[in-house]
C-alpha cells in the first residue's frame, strides 16, 4: 500500500470501461464504482473539489486504486453490483437486502402439494413469483386453497393419514390423502391453480362455466351448484386484487423519492399481469445522493440475487440502453429498462412514488418521535449527552439447559439488528446467571477495547443488583470505564410499568413514570433482548434435543441424520413417518429403520 503511486498509476489508465476499487491505508475496499472511461472517470476525483462532504471525505481515505478492465460497460455494470454485494464498501450506497424473496411452489409430486417457499429454486417443481413478502404469498395461498381446495400438508404427514384432516371438513382441501378425490380431478384443480397463478383467470373462469353447464344439462344439480360456488368465489378474489394489462406479463416499477437528503425506493412487483405488491427501501450511505445514483445502485446489486423480469420502469434519469443490456446479459434474455413510461406504466410509477413518499413521511416521523424518546431518556438519567447507542444484554435458559446470552444494540431509538449477537454460553456451572453474564460481557467487550467495534454511550443489563454488580466488575477488569450502566430490575409481581432502574451506587434506584417516553424506550429495549435471547436458547435446545434423540441409534451419522430431518422437515416429521417411509430414504434401508423406529416410539 505505501509503494502506490497516485500519479504514475493515473497516468498508465487506459481509456476503457471498466471497474475501480478505492481502499484505505489497512487495504479495506471503502468504495466500488464502474465507468466507461477508466481514466477520466477516476482522474476526476483527484482533480477537482467535491461538493458533497461524503465524496471529500471519501477522497481523503485513499490509500490505493485497483482496477479490472471490462469488455464493454454493461459487463462493468453487474461486476460492480457482484463486488458490492460481496464487500459492502462504506461508501457505497447500499441495498442490504439478504432475505430471500417467497414464491409460491406447486411440487412435483403425484398429488401436488401448495406452500410458501423460498430458496433455490428446483426444476422438479413449478413456482411463480417472486412475491415482495410472505404476507402476500399466504394471502395468495389461502384464496387458492378456497377455490381450488390444494394439499398443503408435508408428504410424511400426508402418507400416514387415515382419515382427512380438519382442511377437509371446512372445505380448504378436497382430502388427496384418503382418496376423497380421483388423481384426475385433483389434476384439474393443480391445472386451474396453475393458470390462476399465471394470470389466465379467464380460461379458468369459462372452464368452471363450462363444468357447470354440463352438470345442468345431466340434471346434476349438486354438481352444478358446486361449481356455481366456486366460480362466485373466483370472481369475488379477481375483484379484490388489482388485475394489470395482459400486454404486461411481468413487470417490476422502481420508484425513487428523495426529500431534504433522505432517500427512499419503491419496489413493486407485477408477475403475471397481476399486482404482488410492494417493498420499501431505506437504502445506507445515500444522505444527498441523487435519484440517478440510487436507482443504478438498486439495480444492480438487488438484480445480482433476484431474478429479473421482462421490463423494468423507474423515474430515474438512467442510461436505459446500457442497462437493458447489461441486466438482459445477467438474466440471458431480453431485458427492457423504461425511464419514461406512458399509459398503464405511467401509473404504476405514479403509484410507487406516491407509496415511496409516503414511506418517507411516515420514516420521518417515526424518527422524530424516537428522537424525544431519546432525549426524554437523557433528561431522566442526567446524562451529559444523548445516548444514541445502547446496548442490552439479557440471559436465557431452562434450569441451566443450553444457555444463550443476548445483546441487542438501538441507535436513535430504534433497532439496529445489524449489531445483534448471540452468544452460547457453556463454560459455566449450569444455571449460574452471574457467571453466565460475565462471559457474556467479556466476550463482547475484549473485542470492542480490541478495536473490533464501536462502545456504546449507554450499558442496560436485565436483571437486578447482583446482575449490576456481576457486570461492573468484568468491565472493570476489561478497562470499559466512564459509560453509563444501568440494570432494569423486575418490579412488584413482575408486572410490566414496575420496573425499577438501578444505579452502580449502592442503594441508588430510579423509578420512572409507567407514560415516561423515556421509559418505554427502555422497555422496548428490555423486551427485545429477551426475546433474542429466548429465541436463541429455545433453537438451541431444540437442536439439542433433536441430536439426542437420533444419535441414541446405532449406524446413524450426521449425513444420515441430515438426510432423515431434511425428508421429514424436523424430528417430528420423522417421529410421524412409517417403517417404509423412513427406509425410502437413501442410505437408510429396512433394516435401519426398524431400528430407528423402534427408537423414537
Amino acid at each position: 500500500m505505501s509503494t502506490f503511486d497516485l500519479a504514475v498509476f493515473l497516468k498508465t489508465l487506459p481509456n476503457q470501461p471498466g471497474v475501480y476499487r478505492m481502499k484505505n491505508a489497512a487495504g479495506e475496499v471503502i468504495y466500488v464504482g464502474k465507468a466507461r472511461d477508466l481514466k477520466r472517470r477516476v482522474s476526476s476525483y483527484f482533480q477537482k473539489t467535491h461538493d458533497n462532504p461524503r465524496t471529500r471525505l471519501m477522497v481523503s481515505q485513499i490509500a490505493s486504486v485497483e482496477v479490472t478492465l471490462t469488455a464493454s460497460e454493461a459487463e462493468a455494470l453487474l461486476l460492480e453490483g457482484n463486488l458490492i454485494k460481496s464487500l459492502y464498501p462504506r461508501f457505497n450506497v447500499l441495498f442490504k437486502d439478504d432475505k430471500s424473496y417467497p414464491y409460491i411452489q406447486l411440487s412435483g409430486h403425484e398429488f401436488p402439494q401448495i406452500r410458501l417457499y423460498r430458496g433455490t429454486l428446483d426444476s422438479r417443481h413449478d413456482y411463480f413469483g417472486p412475491y415482495p413478502n410472505a404476507w402476500a404469498a399466504r394471502e395468495v395461498i389461502g384464496h387458492l386453497q378456497k377455490l381450488f381446495r390444494l394439499r398443503t400438508c408435508e408428504d410424511a404427514v400426508f402418507r400416514n393419514r387415515s382419515r382427512p384432516c380438519l382442511l377437509h371438513q371446512i372445505h380448504r382441501c378436497s382430502g388427496p390423502c384418503v382418496g376423497a378425490i380421483s388423481k384426475a380431478a385433483y389434476r384439474r384443480d393443480i391445472e386451474n391453480a396453475r393458470s390462476f397463478l399465471g394470470g389466465h383467470e379467464s380460461e379458468v373462469l369459462d372452464e368452471l362455466r363450462q363444468a357447470m353447464s354440463e352438470a345442468s344439462d345431466a340434471l346434476d344439480f349438486e354438481t352444478a351448484a358446486y361449481y356455481r360456488d366456486r366460480i362466485a368465489l373466483m370472481q369475488q378474489v379477481l375483484a379484490r386484487q388489482a388485475v394489470s394489462s395482459v400486454q404486461e406479463r411481468d413487470v417490476d416499477v422502481v420508484a425513487v423519492v428523495t426529500e431534504q437528503g433522505a432517500v427512499a425506493l419503491n419496489l413493486v412487483m407485477i408477475r403475471g399481469g397481476r399486482h404482488l405488491g410492494d417493498k420499501t427501501f431505506f437504502p445506507q450511505n445515500a444522505e444527498d445522493a441523487d435519484a440517478e445514483t440510487v436507482a443504478e445502485a438498486f439495480l444492480s446489486q438487488h438484480y445480482a440475487l433476484q431474478a429479473t423480469p421482462a421490463k423494468i420502469i423507474t423515474n430515474a434519469p438512467l442510461d436505459a440502453p446500457a442497462l437493458s443490456l447489461a441486466l438482459g446479459a445477467r438474466a440471458g434474455r431480453a431485458v427492457q429498462v423504461v425511464t419514461r413510461p406512458q399509459g398503464e406504466g405511467r401509473s404504476w410509477l405514479q403509484g410507487a412514488e406516491q407509496n415511496a413518499r409516503f414511506a418517507l413521511e411516515q420514516r420521518r416521523a417515526q424518527q422524530t418521535a424516537q428522537g424525544a424518546r431519546v432525549e426524554a431518556l437523557q433528561e431522566a438519567l442526567g446524562l451529559g449527552q444523548a445516548p444514541q447507542r445502547m446496548e442490552c444484554f439479557d440471559i436465557s435458559h431452562t434450569q441451566g439447559e443450553a444457555t444463550v446470552g443476548s445483546c441487542v444494540v438501538f441507535e436513535g431509538g430504534e433497532p439496529f439488528k445489524a449489531d445483534y449477537r448471540r452468544y452460547n454460553i457453556s463454560d459455566i456451572t449450569p444455571g449460574d446467571d452471574y457467571a453466565a453474564l460475565r462471559s457474556l460481557l467479556e466476550r463482547r467487550y475484549r473485542k470492542i477495547m480490541a478495536g473490533e467495534g464501536k462502545l456504546p454511550d449507554l450499558i442496560l443489563i436485565d436483571g437486578g443488583r447482583g446482575q449490576l454488580n456481576s457486570a461492573l466488575a468484568i468491565l472493570g477488569d476489561l478497562g470499559v470505564r466512564d459509560i453509563p450502566i444501568l440494570g432494569i430490575a423486575k418490579g412488584e409481581g413482575r408486572k410490566p410499568g414496575l420496573e425499577v432502574l438501578i444505579y452502580p451506587e449502592a442503594g441508588k434506584t430510579l423509578k420512572l413514570p409507567p407514560d415516561h417516553p423515556g421509559f418505554h424506550l427502555l422497555q422496548a429495549i428490555r423486551d427485545e433482548a429477551h426475546r433474542f435471547a429466548i429465541t436463541g436458547h429455545r433453537n438451541r435446545r431444540a437442536r439439542a434435543r433433536t441430536r439426542s434423540s437420533l444419535e441414541d441409534v446405532s449406524g446413524i451419522g450426521a449425513k444420515r441424520r441430515q438426510k432423515l430431518l431434511a425428508q421429514f422437515g424436523g424430528l417430528r416429521g420423522v417421529e410421524n413417518a412409517s417403517v417404509e417411509d423412513i427406509a425410502a430414504v437413501p442410505g437408510i434401508g429396512l433394516t435401519l429403520a426398524r431400528k430407528i423406529y423402534q427408537q423414537l416410539h
